[in-house]
């Protein structure tokens, strides 16, 4: 018998490494060219087009690729694909390191699924552990009926993570395609949602569902397209008018957040002159009260030059919430906006800025408040809709907020509005007022309207003496000069002087300690 002991082996160093560069170029295909070649014809990028995009050129390490699902019924063992419908991994952001999960439409819909579940979980595990962000780039038609319960579990445990994962680390979704069913629930638990107008879509059901159980027709882009999350629900805080600008924005998001709640917001070298004050502030907020001003105006003045990005930008308009930069470091901005509704607070505009105040606290990013507000919105519709409980959200989120915080009272801050606005006995750390700001229980007219209600009914000439009253009561109370006196303001600003005041100011809070008292968590009324 001829011995083969000595016979080569086929099996070569080389061999391995093409078969290894064969699989890899499969895996860069997803689902397939004629899949990518559709994706293309929609307007869409590809899953790893997108990450290209978003990430630093070459900083993309992708992990999880050869997984493939376990499932056959309904012919599934024909629809095996080496890491099935999402692509996972890491890599950079201006430098600084982030993990991202984009779904793969051309995989079976980018549907989501037992793998697809598994490799998120993995992705942010790794985020949670190296203290990173973690960004989705979503694109999906829902759950992965095949599967049953596996992929519901899989839900279960995403959703899981990203509650763990809150004020942990930043979480970022950017939807560029649809986002159905109990899918919706992950991104509406991340800090920030970014939508792309046309083409993203979010909903719990359908409208072929809706016109089943209500009868009711209703188009897509009604039900939850971009402009109707960003300007009616406020599911999503950014509108980008493509693929390209969600990608954009999101990476001009990042550059304001920590990569994490244990380090600071990342500060940039200032272009701006700290000691910089604009006159034109001196004269922005009329004399009279009842005449509105833009206060995205006073924003720009004070802070370093266009270096404001508005959150909820089309959502509660009554109210303005964002990031800028005084001196090259990153401060979370909430403001009243006298030319809606005259900046009064509403349910919407309540948890809009609840919620971005306890985003700003839980990643060590200073507070500055501008307050011009006549009160909460008055009626029977707010009433019952639960304006009391909502407004509490937000005396809530600033009484619990430990950064730094500052505040300007630039006109109106009457009753409740001044005491949930950042005041004072909230214990914000530096409350500043200008000279046209009125601090008092309510506006002059309507106090003397109550105070004087009686003896006006029984003089001859009760309009003379209402407009000496409302005068007297202005100069008593609605002036900043009496709230300075007891403490309530600290410091009275000519308008220009408050960017140089505010840097100053932050330069001294900058190591502020607190520490909250010991327990378990509150209990916001949610």
């Amino acid at each position: 018998m001829e011995s083969t002991t000595n016979q080569p082996n086929t099996i070569t160093h080389q061999s391995l490494i093409d078969e290894l560069k064969e699989k890899r170029k499969k895996i860069q295909q997803g689902g397939g060219q004629k899949r990518i070649e559709a994706q293309h014809a929609k307007g869409k990028l590809t899953a790893r087009e997108r990450i290209s995009r978003l990430l630093d050129e070459g900083s993309f390490q992708e992990i999880d690729a050869y997984i493939t699902h376990r499932h056959s019924d309904f012919g599934m063992d024909e629809n095996r694909y080496p890491g099935d419908s999402v692509v996972t991994g890491f890599g950079k952001i201006n430098g600084r390191t982030v993990c991202v999960c984009a779904q793969d439409f051309t995989v079976l819909g980018g549907s989501f699924s037992e793998v697809q579940g598994q490799k998120i979980a993995h992705a942010m595990d790794l985020a949670m552990q190296a203290g990173v962000p973690v960004i989705g780039l979503n694109d999906s038609v829902g759950a992965r009926i095949q599967e049953g319960v596996y992929g519901l579990a899989a839900y279960a445990e995403l959703f899981w993570r990203n509650t763990q994962a809150s004020g942990v680390i930043p979480q970022i979704s950017v939807m560029l395609g649809p986002c159905a069913g109990g899918s919706v629930y992950s991104p509406g638990l991340t800090d920030f949602v970014i939508m792309t107008k046309g083409s993203s879509h979010m909903f719990i059901t359908g409208p072929e569902v809706i016109k089943t159980v209500t009868r009711e027709e209703v188009d897509l882009e009604t039900l939850g397209g971009a402009m109707t999350h960003n300007t009616v629900s406020g599911v999503s805080h950014f509108a980008a008018d493509d693929e390209t600008h969600a990608l954009e924005l999101t990476r001009q998001l990042l550059s304001y957040l920590p990569a994490n709640n244990a380090e600071p917001p990342p500060a940039i070298p200032p272009t701006d002159d700290p000691w910089r004050m604009d006159p034109e502030l001196n004269s922005i907020v009329p004399v009279d009260p009842g005449e509105a001003y833009d206060m995205h105006q006073v924003i720009q003045h004070i802070f370093d030059r266009d270096s404001f990005l508005e959150a909820h930008r089309d959502f509660a308009q009554n109210a303005i919430v964002g990031f800028a930069r005084l001196h090259g470091q990153p401060v979370g901005i909430v403001a009243q906006q006298p030319m809606i509704l005259a900046g009064v607070i509403d349910i919407d505009a309540s948890d809009k800025i609840a919620r971005f105040i306890r985003f700003c606290d839980a990643f060590n990013i200073p507070i500055v408040t501008f307050i011009d507000s006549p009160g909460f919105m008055p009626g029977v519709a707010q009433e019952h809709s639960g304006i009391i409980r909502h407004g509490a959200k937000i005396v809530y989120a600033y009484s619990e907020a430990t950064v730094p915080k500052l505040a300007v009272v630039t006109r109106k801050a009457y009753g409740g509005a001044y005491i949930v606005m950042s005041s004072k006995y909230i214990r914000t750390d530096l409350v500043f007022a200008w000279p046209t700001a009125e601090i008092a229980v309510m506006g002059a007219e309507g106090a003397v309207n109550i105070l004087y209600r009686k003896q006006l009914k029984e003089m001859d000439n009760p309009e003379e003496i209402r407009a000496r009253l409302v005068g007297e009561f202005k100069e008593k109370f609605s002036r900043p000069y009496t709230p300075a006196a007891s403490g309530h303001v600290d410091d009275i600003l000519i308008p220009a002087e408050t960017r140089p005041r505010l840097i100053a100011s932050l330069e001294l809070l900058r190591n502020k300690q607190v520490s909250p008292p010991a327990k378990k968590h509150g209990n916001i009324p949610l």
